[in-house]
This record gives structure tokens, sequence and C-alpha cells, in this order.
């Protein structure tokens, strides 16, 4: 865990090797432990701050704490998708350090339903935003880990290829019940159907991204692993707030 807090977070913990982060990714959905924390500390703001105010503030901390590395894939894959011509092409612009409007717009469309969710579970009880955050927080480590699971790496280079390498024999096994099983698992206090959305909403997402990076990369990269872990904290906050 050790290795991959280092990587996958800016807390202060001895500082680790892509190699040696990928020998540890499959228990990435227990990073998602972690980096949550803060943010539900924040949630509980809501009892004495405005909903929206203490929903900015915890949903700020999470992505802070994870050093908004998973923020900048989304930027990168906002600004790639835009792109009109060959899956080179494409990939070229997940490289490039440019910004241009796909950013924007990605950014909006990934963060901005996550905070409205977050702010409407917040109004409605501080305590089951804060849950709800928890949760979705792992499930997005979840979504990373199936899309490296089963992706395959665009390019020999890619920074996934690692990771994807890492996910083989009972590596596999372990993490993909993780992946499974603690989100549902965490989400039982919130109700039954929403222990069932935590169960469908990381592979879902992660099989949607999938699909969607095969077909305009060639395949997955770091930047695709993390965007589809934004998307799916997303997904599953929405889906949440859907069932107050």
């Amino acid at each position: 865990m050790r290795s991959l807090l280092s990587f996958f977070t800016i807390l202060p913990v001895r500082g680790a090797t892509l190699e040696e982060a990928a020998r540890s990714v499959y228990l990435l959905p227990l990073v998602g432990v972690v980096t949550a924390l803060p943010g539900v500390l924040f949630a509980l703001l809501g009892y004495a701050f405005p909903a929206g105010v203490a929903a900015t503030l915890a949903l700020g901390a999470v992505l802070l704490v994870a050093g908004f590395h998973h923020t900048d894939g989304v930027m990168d894959v906002g600004d790639a998708l835009m792109v009109r011509g060959s899956q080179e092409r494409r990939r070229g612009v997940l490289k490039d350090a440019r910004v241009g409007v796909g950013t924007v717009g990605a950014l909006f469309l990934v963060y901005a339903p996550a905070l409205a969710a977050l702010a409407a579970l917040m109004a409605a009880s501080p305590l089951r935003a804060a849950l709800a955050l928890f949760v979705s927080d792992v499930a997005a480590r979840s979504a990373m880990l199936f899309t490296l699971a089963f992706g395959t790496p665009a390019e020999k280079s890619s920074s996934s290829v690692p990771f994807v390498r890492a996910m083989g024999g009972a590596n596999r096994a372990v993490g993909l019940g993780l992946a499974l099983g603690l989100p549902p698992l965490l989400a039982l206090p919130l109700g039954g159907f929403s222990a069932l959305a935590a169960l469908v909403a990381a592979p879902l997402v992660a099989l949607g991204a999938l699909r969607a990076a095969n077909g305009s990369f060639g395949g997955i990269s770091g930047d695709v692993a993390g965007a589809t872990g934004e998307l799916s904290r997303t997904v599953l906050l929405v889906v949440l707030s859907g069932l107050l």
C-alpha cells in the first residue's frame, strides 16, 4: 500500500517507482478508502455550512489528496477526443501539454454533475453525503482497476503497461474481487438500491471507457484509466442523488 499511496496520492510516504506501484495495483480500490477520508471530514461540515460550500470543499479535498493526478487524465482525454483524424493523431494529443477546448468541456461534464449531486446529497443529509462520497471514491479506483485488468495499452511506452502486466494470476483475482465487492459493501448503509448502484457503476463505466478508448486510441493509457475513475465517481454520485 505504501507504494500505491506514494504513486497515487500526495501523502508524505516513501517514494516508489512505477514498477513498485504496479506490483501492488491489485489493491487500488483500497487507495480510495484513504483518499476519500479528507472529503468525508469536509462533508460533515454540511451540518454547519451551506450544502454547496461543504460539497465543494469535500470534493476538492478528495481531488487534492490525489494530487489532481487523474484530473489531468480527464483534461488530456477531453482534448484528444475532440481531435478528428487517426488514432495515432489522437494519441499524440494525449501526450500534448497544451490545453484546448476539449479540456474545458471534459472538466465541466465530469465535475459539475458530481458537485451538483454531492450538494443535493448534502442538503438531504451531510452524513449520507459523506458516505456517498466515500463509496464513490472507492468505486472510482475500482473502475480504474477494471480498465487496467481488461484493457490493452495503446502504445508500448504507455505508463499503463506495467500496471496491465501486473494484473495477472492471483493478483487479478484479488483485485477484481476487491473492485466488485468493496463498493457495494460500503454502500449498504445507504440502502439496497444504493448498494446495487455501487456494484454496477464501476464495471459499466469501465466497459464504456474501454470501448471508447479502443475505438479512439487503439487501447488504453494512464490518462484513460484515470479519466475512467473520475467519470465513475460522478456517475455513482449522480445515481445516489437520484435515489434520495
